[in-house]
Protein backbone atom coordinates (compact mmCIF):
# COMPACT_ATOMS: atom_id res chain seq x y z
CA UNK A 1 0.00 0.00 0.00
CA UNK A 2 1.47 3.51 -1.23
CA UNK A 3 1.15 6.00 1.37
CA UNK A 4 0.40 9.61 1.15
CA UNK A 5 -1.14 9.21 -2.14
CA UNK A 6 -3.39 12.35 -3.29
CA UNK A 7 -4.66 12.10 -6.62
CA UNK A 8 -4.16 14.80 -8.99
CA UNK A 9 -5.04 17.80 -9.06
CA UNK A 10 -8.47 19.66 -8.97
CA UNK A 11 -9.40 22.24 -6.12
CA UNK A 12 -12.76 22.16 -4.60
CA UNK A 13 -13.41 25.26 -6.29
CA UNK A 14 -12.84 24.02 -9.73
CA UNK A 15 -15.72 21.71 -9.46
CA UNK A 16 -19.20 22.23 -10.41
CA UNK A 17 -21.78 22.59 -7.78
CA UNK A 18 -24.90 20.62 -9.68
CA UNK A 19 -25.70 17.49 -8.90
CA UNK A 20 -23.15 15.88 -11.90
CA UNK A 21 -19.60 17.34 -11.24
CA UNK A 22 -17.35 16.45 -14.20
CA UNK A 23 -14.02 18.19 -12.97
CA UNK A 24 -14.37 15.67 -10.54
CA UNK A 25 -15.51 12.37 -12.64
CA UNK A 26 -12.22 14.01 -14.42
CA UNK A 27 -10.25 13.16 -11.57
CA UNK A 28 -11.64 10.17 -10.44
CA UNK A 29 -11.23 8.61 -13.91
CA UNK A 30 -7.94 10.02 -15.02
CA UNK A 31 -6.30 9.95 -11.74
CA UNK A 32 -7.51 6.90 -10.11
CA UNK A 33 -4.66 4.21 -11.64
CA UNK A 34 -1.75 6.56 -10.76
CA UNK A 35 -2.51 7.22 -6.88
CA UNK A 36 -4.67 5.28 -4.58
CA UNK A 37 -6.55 7.62 -2.35
CA UNK A 38 -6.72 8.01 1.21
CA UNK A 39 -10.10 6.91 2.03
CA UNK A 40 -9.56 3.44 0.18
CA UNK A 41 -6.47 3.31 2.43
CA UNK A 42 -8.14 3.85 5.93
CA UNK A 43 -11.40 1.24 4.75
CA UNK A 44 -9.05 -1.10 3.48
CA UNK A 45 -7.50 -0.80 7.16
CA UNK A 46 -10.78 -1.79 8.34
CA UNK A 47 -11.97 -3.80 6.65
CA UNK A 48 -8.55 -5.50 5.99
CA UNK A 49 -7.09 -5.63 9.43
CA UNK A 50 -5.13 -9.18 8.91
CA UNK A 51 -3.37 -6.95 6.74
CA UNK A 52 -2.69 -4.07 9.47
CA UNK A 53 0.04 -4.14 11.70
CA UNK A 54 -1.89 -2.52 14.41
CA UNK A 55 -5.61 -2.70 14.94
CA UNK A 56 -6.40 0.76 16.84
CA UNK A 57 -9.97 -0.50 17.42
CA UNK A 58 -10.43 2.73 15.53
CA UNK A 59 -14.54 3.48 14.06
CA UNK A 60 -15.58 5.00 11.18
CA UNK A 61 -12.97 7.86 10.23
CA UNK A 62 -14.63 10.97 10.19
CA UNK A 63 -13.07 12.69 7.38
CA UNK A 64 -12.99 16.44 5.83
CA UNK A 65 -12.38 16.92 2.38
CA UNK A 66 -8.60 16.28 2.29
CA UNK A 67 -7.01 17.48 -1.12
CA UNK A 68 -7.79 19.70 -3.81
CA UNK A 69 -8.93 17.22 -5.82
CA UNK A 70 -9.32 14.25 -3.79
CA UNK A 71 -11.38 13.31 -0.62
CA UNK A 72 -14.62 11.03 -0.94
CA UNK A 73 -17.85 12.98 -3.32
CA UNK A 74 -20.19 14.00 -0.60
CA UNK A 75 -17.36 15.88 2.10
CA UNK A 76 -16.35 18.11 -1.37
CA UNK A 77 -20.21 19.28 -2.24
CA UNK A 78 -20.49 19.51 1.15
CA UNK A 79 -17.13 21.95 1.51
CA UNK A 80 -18.11 23.43 -1.55
CA UNK A 81 -21.68 24.70 -0.27
CA UNK A 82 -20.09 25.81 3.10
CA UNK A 83 -21.39 23.11 5.13
CA UNK A 84 -18.62 21.80 6.23
CA UNK A 85 -15.38 24.23 6.65
CA UNK A 86 -12.14 22.08 5.52
CA UNK A 87 -10.16 24.66 7.56
CA UNK A 88 -11.45 22.92 11.24
CA UNK A 89 -9.89 20.53 12.52
CA UNK A 90 -11.64 17.20 12.37
CA UNK A 91 -13.58 15.46 15.07
CA UNK A 92 -10.93 13.66 16.08
CA UNK A 93 -8.38 16.37 17.24
CA UNK A 94 -11.76 17.93 19.46
CA UNK A 95 -13.40 15.44 20.70
CA UNK A 96 -10.73 12.58 21.94
CA UNK A 97 -7.99 12.74 24.11
CA UNK A 98 -4.28 11.02 23.15
CA UNK A 99 -3.56 7.33 23.92
CA UNK A 100 -0.62 6.12 25.53
CA UNK A 101 1.88 4.32 23.01
CA UNK A 102 2.58 1.73 25.79
CA UNK A 103 -1.32 0.56 24.77
CA UNK A 104 0.04 -0.01 21.40
CA UNK A 105 1.45 -3.59 19.92
CA UNK A 106 4.02 -3.52 17.75
CA UNK A 107 5.72 -6.20 15.11
CA UNK A 108 9.24 -5.85 14.96
CA UNK A 109 9.05 -7.83 11.47
CA UNK A 110 6.73 -5.43 9.77
CA UNK A 111 7.81 -3.74 7.06
CA UNK A 112 4.74 -1.77 6.40
CA UNK A 113 3.33 -0.18 9.60
CA UNK A 114 -0.50 1.42 9.86
CA UNK A 115 -1.03 3.43 12.67
CA UNK A 116 -4.06 5.30 11.53
CA UNK A 117 -6.43 7.02 13.31
CA UNK A 118 -5.10 5.71 16.74
CA UNK A 119 -5.26 8.48 18.66
CA UNK A 120 -1.41 9.13 19.04
CA UNK A 121 -0.35 11.87 21.01
CA UNK A 122 3.07 11.78 20.88
CA UNK A 123 5.97 9.94 18.44
CA UNK A 124 7.83 7.17 20.73
CA UNK A 125 8.71 3.58 21.38
CA UNK A 126 8.90 3.14 17.44
CA UNK A 127 12.81 1.64 17.75
CA UNK A 128 11.74 -1.76 17.90
CA UNK A 129 10.53 -1.35 13.47
CA UNK A 130 13.99 -1.57 12.73
CA UNK A 131 12.62 -3.40 9.23
CA UNK A 132 9.68 -0.60 8.67
CA UNK A 133 9.97 0.55 5.09
CA UNK A 134 6.55 2.79 5.10
CA UNK A 135 4.82 4.07 8.13
CA UNK A 136 1.89 5.69 8.13
CA UNK A 137 0.67 8.05 11.55
CA UNK A 138 -2.30 9.78 9.36
CA UNK A 139 -5.89 11.25 11.23
CA UNK A 140 -3.48 10.97 15.07
CA UNK A 141 -2.96 14.26 17.68
CA UNK A 142 1.07 14.19 17.13
CA UNK A 143 2.06 17.45 17.57
CA UNK A 144 5.66 17.35 17.33
CA UNK A 145 8.16 14.65 14.78
CA UNK A 146 10.59 13.27 17.14
CA UNK A 147 12.11 9.65 18.16
CA UNK A 148 12.47 8.59 14.57
CA UNK A 149 15.79 8.61 14.25
CA UNK A 150 16.19 4.72 14.58
CA UNK A 151 14.07 4.28 11.83
CA UNK A 152 16.58 4.86 9.32
CA UNK A 153 15.23 2.18 6.58
CA UNK A 154 12.05 4.32 6.33
CA UNK A 155 11.13 4.83 2.67
CA UNK A 156 7.89 6.87 3.33
CA UNK A 157 6.18 8.59 6.33
CA UNK A 158 3.05 9.56 6.04
CA UNK A 159 2.10 12.60 8.93
CA UNK A 160 -1.44 13.86 7.36
CA UNK A 161 -3.90 15.35 9.77
CA UNK A 162 -2.27 15.40 12.55
CA UNK A 163 -1.32 19.03 14.99
CA UNK A 164 2.30 19.59 13.58
CA UNK A 165 3.57 22.73 13.73
CA UNK A 166 6.81 22.66 12.64
CA UNK A 167 9.38 20.17 10.06
CA UNK A 168 11.85 19.12 12.35
CA UNK A 169 14.15 15.73 13.37
CA UNK A 170 13.96 14.25 10.16
CA UNK A 171 17.64 14.36 9.16
CA UNK A 172 18.56 10.55 9.87
CA UNK A 173 15.80 9.80 7.21
CA UNK A 174 18.42 10.00 4.57
CA UNK A 175 16.49 6.88 2.53
CA UNK A 176 13.14 8.94 2.27
CA UNK A 177 11.12 8.52 -0.83
CA UNK A 178 8.28 9.93 0.01
CA UNK A 179 6.77 12.82 2.69
CA UNK A 180 3.62 13.82 3.13
CA UNK A 181 2.62 16.22 6.60
CA UNK A 182 -0.52 17.27 4.74
CA UNK A 183 -3.53 19.19 6.34
CA UNK A 184 -1.10 19.75 9.59
CA UNK A 185 -0.21 23.88 10.78
CA UNK A 186 3.32 24.18 9.39
CA UNK A 187 4.01 27.84 8.22
CA UNK A 188 7.66 27.06 6.45
CA UNK A 189 9.22 24.72 4.56
CA UNK A 190 12.46 23.57 6.49
CA UNK A 191 14.28 20.81 7.80
CA UNK A 192 14.58 18.64 4.61
CA UNK A 193 18.05 19.19 4.02
CA UNK A 194 18.95 15.50 4.50
CA UNK A 195 16.23 14.24 2.59
CA UNK A 196 18.12 13.83 -0.53
CA UNK A 197 16.50 10.88 -1.75
CA UNK A 198 12.94 12.52 -1.12
CA UNK A 199 10.66 11.86 -4.62
CA UNK A 200 7.43 12.86 -3.66
CA UNK A 201 6.69 15.77 -1.19
CA UNK A 202 3.27 16.47 0.21
CA UNK A 203 2.83 19.62 1.77
CA UNK A 204 -1.23 20.43 1.27
CA UNK A 205 -3.33 22.61 3.42
CA UNK A 206 -1.30 24.16 5.80
CA UNK A 207 -0.43 27.71 6.52
CA UNK A 208 3.06 27.93 4.57
CA UNK A 209 3.24 30.99 2.47
CA UNK A 210 6.53 30.77 0.54
CA UNK A 211 8.29 28.28 -1.63
CA UNK A 212 11.83 27.59 0.62
CA UNK A 213 14.55 25.36 1.45
CA UNK A 214 13.71 22.96 -1.36
CA UNK A 215 17.42 23.22 -3.14
CA UNK A 216 18.59 19.90 -2.36
CA UNK A 217 15.68 18.54 -3.08
CA UNK A 218 17.40 17.86 -6.64
CA UNK A 219 15.38 14.72 -7.14
CA UNK A 220 12.27 15.69 -6.38
CA UNK A 221 9.70 14.56 -8.74
CA UNK A 222 6.58 15.32 -7.32
CA UNK A 223 5.55 18.73 -5.25
CA UNK A 224 1.99 19.02 -3.56
CA UNK A 225 2.01 23.21 -2.27
CA UNK A 226 -2.27 23.52 -2.30
CA UNK A 227 -4.15 25.46 0.01
CA UNK A 228 -1.37 27.21 1.24
CA UNK A 229 -0.63 31.29 1.78
CA UNK A 230 2.09 31.25 -1.42
CA UNK A 231 1.93 34.20 -3.25
CA UNK A 232 5.35 33.98 -5.23
CA UNK A 233 6.56 30.73 -7.43
CA UNK A 234 10.38 30.90 -6.53
CA UNK A 235 13.16 28.96 -5.41
CA UNK A 236 12.42 26.32 -7.80
CA UNK A 237 15.51 26.60 -9.94
CA UNK A 238 17.13 23.09 -8.92
CA UNK A 239 14.56 20.78 -9.51
CA UNK A 240 15.16 20.11 -12.98
CA UNK A 241 13.26 16.39 -12.01
CA UNK A 242 10.21 17.51 -10.53
CA UNK A 243 7.20 16.27 -12.70
CA UNK A 244 4.30 17.20 -11.23
CA UNK A 245 3.99 20.51 -9.13
CA UNK A 246 0.16 21.14 -7.58
CA UNK A 247 -0.16 25.18 -6.28
CA UNK A 248 -4.06 24.87 -6.65
CA UNK A 249 -6.09 27.34 -4.04
CA UNK A 250 -2.65 29.89 -2.87
CA UNK A 251 -3.22 33.50 -3.66
CA UNK A 252 -0.10 33.64 -6.79
CA UNK A 253 -0.84 36.23 -9.10
CA UNK A 254 2.12 36.03 -11.54
CA UNK A 255 3.63 32.42 -13.59
CA UNK A 256 7.20 33.03 -12.96
CA UNK A 257 10.33 31.54 -12.44
CA UNK A 258 9.39 27.73 -14.14
CA UNK A 259 12.18 27.97 -16.73
CA UNK A 260 14.49 24.76 -15.27
CA UNK A 261 11.21 22.58 -14.79
CA UNK A 262 11.82 21.02 -18.12
CA UNK A 263 10.74 17.73 -16.84
CA UNK A 264 7.45 19.45 -15.96
CA UNK A 265 4.13 16.97 -17.23
CA UNK A 266 1.83 18.31 -14.82
CA UNK A 267 0.91 21.86 -13.67
CA UNK A 268 -1.94 22.67 -11.28
CA UNK A 269 -2.11 26.34 -10.72
CA UNK A 270 -6.31 26.99 -10.31
CA UNK A 271 -7.53 29.11 -7.85
CA UNK A 272 -5.28 31.52 -7.74
CA UNK A 273 -4.87 35.42 -8.91
CA UNK A 274 -3.61 34.34 -12.19
CA UNK A 275 -4.55 37.18 -14.99
CA UNK A 276 -2.35 36.14 -18.06
CA UNK A 277 -1.02 32.99 -19.07
CA UNK A 278 3.16 33.29 -19.34
CA UNK A 279 6.60 31.54 -18.29
CA UNK A 280 5.43 28.50 -19.91
CA UNK A 281 7.73 28.36 -23.03
CA UNK A 282 10.54 26.00 -21.07
CA UNK A 283 8.31 23.80 -20.42
CA UNK A 284 8.17 21.96 -23.48
CA UNK A 285 6.97 18.41 -22.17
CA UNK A 286 3.95 19.69 -20.38
CA UNK A 287 0.65 17.13 -21.28
CA UNK A 288 -1.86 18.69 -17.97
CA UNK A 289 -2.18 22.36 -17.55
CA UNK A 290 -4.55 23.45 -14.91
CA UNK A 291 -5.50 27.38 -15.10
CA UNK A 292 -9.23 26.99 -14.12
CA UNK A 293 -10.91 29.83 -11.57
CA UNK A 294 -8.13 32.44 -11.96
CA UNK A 295 -8.73 35.87 -13.85
CA UNK A 296 -7.44 34.98 -17.43
CA UNK A 297 -8.86 36.90 -20.32
CA UNK A 298 -6.71 36.05 -23.39
CA UNK A 299 -6.02 32.28 -24.18
CA UNK A 300 -1.65 33.18 -24.84
CA UNK A 301 1.91 31.83 -24.53
CA UNK A 302 1.42 28.08 -25.18
CA UNK A 303 3.28 28.01 -28.15
CA UNK A 304 5.79 25.64 -26.81
CA UNK A 305 3.41 23.25 -24.88
CA UNK A 306 2.61 21.23 -27.82
CA UNK A 307 2.34 17.89 -26.10
CA UNK A 308 -0.84 19.10 -23.97
CA UNK A 309 -3.32 16.47 -23.75
CA UNK A 310 -5.43 18.55 -21.29
CA UNK A 311 -5.83 22.17 -20.89
CA UNK A 312 -7.98 23.40 -18.38
CA UNK A 313 -8.83 27.34 -18.03
CA UNK A 314 -12.50 27.02 -16.90
CA UNK A 315 -13.74 29.70 -14.90
CA UNK A 316 -12.18 32.64 -16.25
CA UNK A 317 -12.76 35.88 -17.99
CA UNK A 318 -12.48 34.25 -21.54
CA UNK A 319 -14.66 35.67 -24.73
CA UNK A 320 -12.33 34.00 -27.71
CA UNK A 321 -10.92 30.54 -28.24
CA UNK A 322 -7.70 30.98 -30.50
CA UNK A 323 -4.44 30.19 -30.37
CA UNK A 324 -4.60 26.76 -29.60
CA UNK A 325 -4.69 25.10 -33.08
CA UNK A 326 -0.75 23.73 -32.96
CA UNK A 327 -2.20 21.52 -30.04
CA UNK A 328 -2.73 18.59 -31.91
CA UNK A 329 -2.33 16.41 -28.95
CA UNK A 330 -5.48 17.54 -27.00
CA UNK A 331 -7.96 14.96 -25.21
CA UNK A 332 -9.46 17.00 -22.82
CA UNK A 333 -10.09 20.87 -23.27
CA UNK A 334 -12.20 23.11 -20.56
CA UNK A 335 -13.70 26.18 -21.32
CA UNK A 336 -16.86 26.46 -19.38
CA UNK A 337 -17.83 29.41 -17.23
CA UNK A 338 -16.29 31.41 -19.52
CA UNK A 339 -17.72 34.25 -22.47
CA UNK A 340 -17.35 32.20 -25.59
CA UNK A 341 -20.44 32.84 -27.80
CA UNK A 342 -18.87 32.41 -31.20
CA UNK A 343 -19.11 28.86 -33.27
CA UNK A 344 -16.40 29.48 -34.92
CA UNK A 345 -14.18 29.63 -32.52
CA UNK A 346 -14.14 25.76 -32.07
CA UNK A 347 -12.31 25.27 -35.34
CA UNK A 348 -9.20 26.03 -33.14
CA UNK A 349 -9.89 22.77 -31.71
CA UNK A 350 -10.24 21.21 -35.20
CA UNK A 351 -5.95 19.78 -35.95
CA UNK A 352 -6.80 17.97 -32.06
CA UNK A 353 -7.81 14.37 -33.82
CA UNK A 354 -7.78 12.83 -30.87
CA UNK A 355 -10.12 15.27 -28.30
CA UNK A 356 -12.64 12.98 -26.95
CA UNK A 357 -14.30 15.34 -23.86
CA UNK A 358 -15.16 19.36 -23.90
CA UNK A 359 -16.81 21.44 -21.71
CA UNK A 360 -18.13 24.31 -22.77
CA UNK A 361 -21.29 25.07 -20.44
CA UNK A 362 -22.41 28.18 -19.14
CA UNK A 363 -21.21 30.05 -22.05
CA UNK A 364 -23.17 32.28 -24.03
CA UNK A 365 -23.05 29.51 -26.42
CA UNK A 366 -25.18 26.96 -24.73
CA UNK A 367 -28.32 29.28 -25.04
CA UNK A 368 -28.21 27.95 -28.89
CA UNK A 369 -31.03 25.09 -29.40
CA UNK A 370 -28.80 23.43 -31.06
CA UNK A 371 -25.54 23.68 -28.75
CA UNK A 372 -24.80 19.57 -28.49
CA UNK A 373 -25.67 19.29 -32.06
CA UNK A 374 -23.53 21.59 -33.56
CA UNK A 375 -20.19 20.77 -31.01
CA UNK A 376 -20.81 17.27 -32.29
CA UNK A 377 -20.81 18.08 -36.07
CA UNK A 378 -17.61 20.57 -35.25
CA UNK A 379 -15.57 18.26 -33.33
CA UNK A 380 -16.64 15.08 -34.84
CA UNK A 381 -13.78 12.72 -32.45
CA UNK A 382 -15.72 14.49 -29.07
CA UNK A 383 -16.75 11.18 -26.77
CA UNK A 384 -18.04 13.71 -24.05
CA UNK A 385 -19.79 17.26 -24.22
CA UNK A 386 -20.09 18.56 -20.36
CA UNK A 387 -21.23 16.10 -17.81
CA UNK A 388 -22.67 13.79 -20.99
CA UNK A 389 -21.38 11.06 -22.59
CA UNK A 390 -22.64 11.11 -26.86
CA UNK A 391 -24.85 8.29 -27.48
CA UNK A 392 -24.30 7.04 -30.93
Amino acid sequence: MQLGSHPQQMTPSDLFIGSFNPHLIHVLLCRVQKHVTAINQVWMLQMTPADSSVDCGAGPVDRRGESEESGDDETRRKSINGDVDPNQPTATSKEESPVDMDTITLDPEEEDVDLVHCRIGKIEGLEVLQKAKTLSLRQNLIKKIENLDSLSSLRELDLYDNQIRKLENLHNLKEMELLDVSFNLLRKVEGLEELTQLKKLFLLHNKISSIANLEHLTGLEMLELGSNRIRVIENLDTMASLQSLFLGTNKITKLQNLEGLHNLTVLSIQSNRITKIEGLQNLVNLRELYLSHNGIEVIEGLENNKKLTTLDIAANRVKKIENISHLTELQEFWMNDNQIDNWSDLDELKNAKSLETVYLERNPLQKDPQYRRKIMLALPSVRQIDATFIRF
